[in-house]
């Protein structure tokens, strides 16, 4: 995959910085209410309510952070690897769809609709997490680690939220928190995408395979340059021995013979030894 657009890129991030808004815009929803208001106790979606003079604020924001989900994933998803960058877009674009309905169909306004939006956001948010983790891993195992750890926290949240397992968080405190890890991973994957595409063409794998196909080309050179030397040696041996005087066996022997001789008697016969 050649080099992805840097503004593309720098879109698709600060989209999931933005996420962040939802836990501002709570706020002054929860602050602006006359009517007393437990997060521990209450759900997210109650502030949604007509009844409460902050709901339009609320309901809005729930649009906005579906577009916001959903743009940063199609945006930053030439910067996702392997096998799971489809999954994890997918699943995303069903958490944005599932807020969306959220904040368009309030809980006392079209209780099945709503209900069945805020299953598509907690579900596909924490699975859509686990998925997005593979696919910036090969950039950074660190970053995949963290946002693996949101994805499967939330999952399991999730799962003790729709099973009435509550426990000392309470109903409103369990569902926060199955639905605050996606804005909160979304807002680390985001940037992090942006600057290991900005310092890195290419993610650590291709760095890898480079780095590995260096050091064989590194070990070709160093057994032909050993192959080259021995037969620099071989060469060098032949010419020596070619070089070497004929007849040097012959004069050896004779030698030897002449040893034998007794130098006071030259009519003798060899000496016995």
């Amino acid at each position: 995959m050649g080099r992805v657009s840097r503004k593309r890129i720098t879109w698709g991030a600060l989209a999931w910085l933005l996420t962040l808004q939802f836990f501002v815009v709570e706020t002054i929803a929860q602050l602006s209410s006359e009517v007393p208001y437990s997060r521990s106790a209450e759900v997210i979606s109650a502030l949604g309510d007509p009844t409460r003079p902050g709901s339009t604020l609320m309901n809005a924001s729930f649009v906005v952070q579906a577009a916001l989900i959903g743009a940063g994933a199609v945006a930053l998803l030439p910067a996702l690897r392997g096998r799971a960058a489809r999954p994890a877009v997918a699943l995303l674009g069903a958490a944005a769809l599932g807020v969306l309905l959220v904040g368009v169909f309030p809980r006392l306004t079209d209780p099945s609709l709503h209900t069945t939006g805020a299953v598509l956001y907690l579900a596909g948010g924490g699975l859509g997490l686990m998925a997005l983790a593979y696919a910036v891993r090969p950039w950074s195992e660190a970053l995949g680690t963290m946002v693996v750890l949101l994805g499967l926290f939330g999952t399991a949240m999730t799962v003790f939220y729709a099973a009435g397992v509550v426990g000392l968080l309470g109903e409103g405190g369990t569902e926060r928190a199955a639905a605050y890890v996606l804005p909160i991973g979304l807002a680390l994957a985001g940037p992090a995408l942006w600057w290991l595409t900005r310092t890195r063409d290419e993610p650590v794998p291709g760095r890898r395979r480079l780095r590995a196909e260096a050091r064989e080309q590194e070990r070709l050179a160093r057994a032909r340059s050993a192959a080259e030397r021995d037969d620099a040696l071989e060469a060098a041996a032949r010419r020596a021995e070619a070089a070497q005087p004929r007849g040097t066996t012959g004069s050896t022997a004779d030698d030897a013979a002449d040893d034998d001789l007794d130098p006071d008697d030259p009519w003798a016969g060899p000496r016995r030894r």
